[in-house]
């Protein structure tokens, strides 16, 4: 079998490609695999380091901005366009793929719909709730539309392909640790946990809002742990601001770092977790059943962190607050209320964990398995 993989930009493109390349090759070992992307975003680091080869194209998005530097790059966007097609053919007709798997990205709009147009059995992946523009446009193009959330079929042409809802791969480590041993790892005691992160980069206003809470928290006494994640956007700023409250980065309530590093065991040990809403900590959050206060990053395409946290806030397995609502009061507030009410947060949990499909890998590959015999 040889599968072609289509994919770019961020990690939340990459990631599922990986992941479900994958899945494939967990039950076709002699699978061969091809991936296409573009030649300077993370595919070009993460798809090879995966141990996966990477042909490169040159795709860029068109700015809405008149400012002269963002003409500039929608003229180098038109004179990829033009190519794109050409560099496209000549990836899918050397590879001859059996079959090929678009998530989304720059990348995966020329390569897919070149496959499809050649008569590969092809498939795209939608990870949010509000589907990318790619894959809107593929979806009228490819065989199959393998979505993570139900409620992302509301914004496709459902006449065109088959619809699969399949959920989102996560790591095979979540749900590998009990709380009770995670937070022995950790060194804390059995007392309230939060977990608050803001993805590899960071998140300013989740920084500044953990960075009061922390703050309030140890000033009192209370009996709450925190792990808190400050990514590369804090590394100037939240170490600075615990030193100057005269607290320290790790005791027995604190966990503080850059970068998480152990996901697994901190999900294991939190009773909360305060976070953005991108598609692969959701599924992660549902994986292992865990009440969330939802930020969503109002900054991304379609708004569709927003989309996808409301898939959560209307099950009942999650607080969601719009960042311009966000205050260092309300965060306070509703992880005290949460930590007084076990039974909200045994609830919550309890929802979060109903929304996880837990047979994904299956759903996934029964799409590939009924392409393959097209």
């Amino acid at each position: 079998m040889k599968v072609l993989m289509a994919c770019g930009g961020t990690g939340g493109h990459i990631n599922p490609a990986l992941a479900i390349a994958d899945i494939i090759k967990s039950k076709y070992p002699d699978a061969e695999f091809l991936f296409a992307g573009t030649p300077n975003s993370m595919e070009a680091k993460l798809v090879p380091q995966a141990g996966y080869k990477l042909e490169t194209i040159k795709v860029a998005g068109f700015q809405r901005s008149f400012a002269p530097k963002d003409i500039v790059r929608n003229v180098k966007a038109v004179s990829y366009l033009a190519a794109s097609g050409r560099r496209a053919k000549q990836i899918v007709r050397s590879f001859a793929p059996d079959i090929a798997i678009g998530t989304g990205g720059y990348a995966s709009g020329p390569v897919i719909r070149m496959a499809a147009k050649m008569g590969v059995p092809s498939a795209i992946h939608e990870q949010n709730a509000f589907p990318g523009v790619t894959n809107k446009l593929l979806s009228k193009e490819v065989n199959a539309v393998m979505l993570t959330f139900k409620d992302a079929m509301t914004y496709f042409d459902k006449d065109s392909s088959e619809y699969v809802v399949t959920g989102l791969p996560v790591r095979g480590s979540i749900n590998g640790i009990s709380r009770t041993e995670a937070r022995r790892r950790l060194g804390f005691d059995d007392a309230f946990t939060v977990l608050s992160f803001g993805g590899s980069l960071g998140a300013g206003c989740i920084n500044e809002t953990m960075t009061e809470a922390i703050k309030c928290d140890v000033g009192e006494g209370l009996p709450i742990n925190h792990i808190h994640g400050y990514g590369g956007m804090g590394k100037d700023t939240f170490p600075q601001a615990m030193e100057a409250a005269g607290i320290p980065l790790k005791s027995n309530r604190l966990r503080i770092t850059e970068y998480i590093t152990d996901m697994d065991v901190c999900l294991a040990a939190a009773d909360l977790v305060i976070c953005r809403s991108g598609a692969s900590t959701l599924a992660e959050l549902e994986a292992a059943g865990k009440a969330s206060l939802l930020i969503p990053s109002p900054i991304v395409t379609g708004n569709h962190q927003y989309h996808n946290a409301m898939v959560l806030g209307r099950a009942d397995a999650a607080v969601v607050m719009e960042q311009k609502d966000v205050t260092s009061e309300k965060v306070i507030e509703t992880i005290r209320s949460l930590s007084r009410d076990p039974d909200r947060i045994t609830l919550m949990s309890h929802n979060a964990k109903n929304l996880h499909l837990t047979d994904t890998n299956q759903r996934i590959l029964s799409v590939i398995e009924k392409l393959l015999k097209k």
